[in-house]
């Protein structure tokens, strides 16, 4: 019951963030997102009903399905770029406001 608890928490903060006017503050709400679509698949995967996804540890109908594990590597490398997009994009746009004001 704590797994989906802090799923949901995660995904308020995340809205709630990515909804403000601050560039750094959306920016951080997407990490938030990111970090509980993470957990998200990880639960789905089902791991802690059964034994490690490798076949040489585990018989094949205890071993875990090592999908799930790899979704979430994935995510994380695809939200690590975005958030380092982002972060370029506001220090971008900073950069213009300033040009434009003097």
């Amino acid at each position: 019951m704590t797994l989906p608890i802090a799923i949901g928490v995660l995904v308020t903060g995340a809205v709630y963030l990515i909804l403000q006017r601050d560039m750094v503050r959306i920016i951080l709400g997407f990490v938030l997102l990111g970090h509980s679509v993470n957990l998200l698949l990880l639960s789905a995967g089902g791991t802690f009903r059964r034994g490690r996804p490798l076949l040489e540890t585990a018989p094949a109908e205890e071993a875990a399905d090592p999908l799930p594990q790899a979704f979430v590597l994935t995510a994380i490398v695809i939200t690590f770029s975005i958030t380092i997009y982002m972060f370029t994009l506001a220090a971008a746009s900073e950069d213009d406001d300033t040009e434009e004001a003097s």
